[in-house]
């Protein structure tokens, strides 16, 4: 199975690395063409179209403005081990994760970038911020979704293609980035699991901060251990979630959580 999950807005290019191992991304001529675009917008505008603060609109000007080929170990690091935010905080990979792991991870993971288009966990990204969502006109559309097209679907089918019995995609991204990935296209079956946290006896709902930290939870407990099934993700229990059959559904499956779990 393929397991596709979302980038994050904070990064670590300071941290010691756990693994030598790297790749380069598939998709830089695509990159490039967004970087000239950016390169262009002063901090002001960039701050205007991404809807950050002047401080990150001037960071975010001087990355686009330095954002450079080839890619190197010395100018960029593995994007699993540069994104930092909650969904690869419940993933762990730095702390969970030994040799055979990442090599494991780079046939079954997939990053949906709004710069990169899509990463394996070891492909090397320079520091950016351009969500996906991004409202950014280029010659190919009005938006990012417009620029990435079939791009993106594409390529996740070339792994799928590339990955003996990768009879299913396991959709563990938000909304916004699973959005640039036309699922009526993927020569696999769409798999979406949910997470639902139930406070003080209401009802279950899905409380993003949690959700993000379970989609990375169960994207590193897949891949340490090898679940190579949809019926085997029922098992996953990690952060106190249990699979709720009655509120799933064959190509939904739902984990619930009750109070104790929200502390």
């Amino acid at each position: 199975m393929l397991i596709v999950v979302s980038p994050a807005k904070s990064l670590d290019y300071e941290s010691k690395l756990p693994t030598k191992k790297h790749s380069e991304p598939r998709m830089l001529e695509h990159s490039k063409e967004l970087v000239s675009v950016m390169a262009k917008k002063s901090p002001s505008d960039i701050s205007k179209l991404m809807h950050v603060s002047e401080t990150l609109g001037e960071l975010n000007h001087e990355r686009f403005q330095d954002w450079e080929t080839p890619f190197t170990t010395d100018n960029a690091r593995p994007a699993l081990l540069a994104f930092t935010g909650d969904v690869y905080i419940g993933m762990d990979p730095a702390g969970t994760f030994g040799e055979r792991d990442y090599t494991h991870a780079q046939k079954t993971l997939r990053i949906l970038s709004g710069l990169y288009g899509v990463l394996r966990p070891l492909d090397l990204m320079q520091p950016y911020r351009l969500e996906m969502g991004t409202s950014l006109p280029t010659k190919r559309g009005k938006d990012l979704y417009g620029f990435w097209g079939n791009a993106i679907t594409d390529v996740l089918n070339e792994d799928i293609a590339a990955s003996p019995g990768a009879n299913a995609l396991i959709n563990l991204a938000s909304n916004e980035y699973f959005g640039s990935v036309n699922a009526g296209d993927i020569d696999a079956r769409v798999v979406a699991p949910t997470f639902l946290d139930s406070k003080d006896g209401g009802d279950y709902k899905i409380v993003s901060f949690f959700a993000k930290r379970a989609r990375g939870a169960m994207a590193g407990w897949i891949i340490r251990e090898r679940v190579s099934s949809v019926r085997a993700l029922n098992e996953f229990t990690g952060m106190g979630y249990r699979y709720d059959a009655e509120r799933s559904t064959v190509d939904q499956p739902v984990f619930i959580r009750e109070d104790g779990g929200m502390q």
